[in-house]
């Protein structure tokens, strides 16, 4: 199975005046086409830091990232963007969804920045992909928070990305609706879909195929779980 991440020495600095503060340090890791990976540890142990790396939203300091087999380091922005674009989709803890647009619409905006044409039985196939199927016209404020956070998966998955990003994505979620999270993504794993969370919930975690503890910028563990 190929590698579709692959980060070797891997390093984020961020500078506050003369002191250097290393979020991220000589870290490797990788993933391969499929696999299903959390990433766990305590609050500043760097788990965000290495997520936004992973997924290109921030430069690395040093060491090298490759991306699809696209080494990263030295690509122009325009680059990168299309390099998000056309393999990452993004799942966060606070859903960023517009107020003013209905779950089928939300789900429908990424097409507009990616000049993607869209259409109708596309998205009410994602729609149903995420368990939202008859509640594509409902606006945000008329959503539960389960829910909302299931459209911001379908968001995710509307340019058929590669590879899910998610960052603590069920942070602001009760425990049962956690639950139905986790077995969303589990299910987009079992469909193909390669998948790294950010949790700070052990239990949940435990549902990856590896779970990756971070302590100080650095891996310090790895359990098959």
């Amino acid at each position: 199975m190929r590698n579709v991440i692959e980060a070797k020495n891997l390093s984020k600095v961020y500078r506050r005046g003369r002191e250097e503060i290393y979020a991220i340090k000589e870290v490797d890791f990788s993933v391969s086409e499929g696999e299903f990976i959390s990433i766990v540890g305590p609050s500043g142990s760097g788990k965000t830091a290495l997520l936004n790396v992973l997924g290109c939203l921030d430069p690395p300091s040093g060491g090298s990232l490759r991306l699809n087999d696209i080494e990263i380091s030295g690509l122009r922005e325009r680059d990168l963007v299309k390099l998000r674009r056309d393999n990452i989709g993004f799942v966060f803890q606070q859903f960023h969804l517009m107020p003013a647009l209905t779950a089928l619409e939300n789900i429908e905006l990424p097409l507009l920045f990616s000049h993607r044409d869209g259409n109708k039985s596309r998205i009410d196939s994602i729609l149903k992909r995420v368990g939202l199927g008859d509640r594509g016209n409902h606006l945000p404020g008329q959503l539960s928070g389960g829910e909302m956070q299931r459209v911001a998966i379908g968001r995710a998955l509307i340019n058929d990305p590669m590879i899910i990003l998610a960052d603590e994505p069920t942070g602001n979620l009760d425990s049962e609706t956690s639950q139905i999270i986790f077995e969303l993504f589990s299910d987009l794993n079992r469909q193909g879909m390669t998948l790294i969370v950010v949790t700070h919930d052990l239990d949940m975690a435990r549902k990856a195929h590896k779970m990756y503890k971070l302590k100080d910028g650095r891996i310090v563990g790895c359990v098959q779980t």
